[in-house]
């Protein structure tokens, strides 16, 4: 299960305005709340109740969300203070706390060995980065390295895989947005690294290089993250052109 973070500003942190998209997403079914969040000026934070990645794309009303909060006013990726971050319950990463480890192990590998991948991906500057989504600069010798150096590492969860929350990981690098395609395929770039991380090896990771990531992606399934990884040239030098990001 995914539960995501959107955070938009520059229209206001307006009573009004987030009633509005509340009953927008919580037309017949109690799927976000909104909060206030500090490091925004003029905005909010949209939460959402843990979903499944197909829930997300066929039930949440996330377009229609998106498209009323930018005749509002929002803007997310242009307002420079946004983040998208995404929690993924660590009970789904494995049956055993030995298990989840083993997989947050390979998330953080990937991280660490793919750093400057991810961060073309993210949208964010090197400076954003450092502020809201630290990399732990940790070992890339193997991912049980990767881990234990994380666990060394006290810098609190503004950091680009946050470990802190007891049931969740928290997927911070992301720069906010609000275009719709985007917002997908960010979501299921993180589904697919962590299917990865559930499925294969310790020795499988260490092996495995972004084109062996990127090129196995299922076309059907995740036709957004596809176009997203052609758009940002990380998907085999394929290059497509597309719009604004907002």
């Amino acid at each position: 299960y995914y539960g995501c973070e959107l955070e938009v500003d520059d229209a206001g942190e307006d009573d009004y305005n987030a009633e509005i998209i509340l009953n927008i997403a919580n037309r017949d079914d109690d799927r976000i709340y909104i909060k206030h969040d500090g490091s925004l000026e003029e905005g909010f934070e949209i939460v959402t109740h843990p979903m499944t990645l197909d829930y997300h794309k066929n039930i949440m009303p996330w377009q229609e969300v998106i498209q009323r909060l930018i005749r509002m006013g929002y803007r997310s990726q242009q307002a420079d203070t946004c983040g998208l971050h995404f929690h993924v319950n660590k009970s789904g990463l494995g049956d055993t706390t030995a298990e989840q480890e083993n997989v947050i192990g390979r998330i953080l590998y990937f991280f660490e060995k793919y750093w400057y991948e991810i961060l073309n991906f993210s949208r964010r500057t090197e400076d954003q980065a450092d502020r809201w989504a630290r990399r732990y600069s940790g070992s890339i010798e193997n991912p049980k390295a990767s881990l234990d150096k994380a666990k060394r590492t006290h810098n609190g969860r503004y950091m680009a895989i946050n470990l802190q929350n007891p049931e969740t990981v928290e997927f911070r690098i992301f720069r906010g947005t609000l275009k719709y395609s985007t917002f997908l395929a960010s979501l299921q770039f993180v589904d697919e690294l962590c299917n990865d991380a559930i499925a294969l090896s310790d020795e499988d990771f260490e092996v495995m290089t972004w084109s062996d990531f990127v090129s196995k992606i299922n076309k059907t399934e995740k036709p957004e993250l596809i176009e997203y990884l052609k758009l940002h040239r990380l998907y085999i030098n394929e290059a497509v052109t597309s719009g604004e990001e907002i």
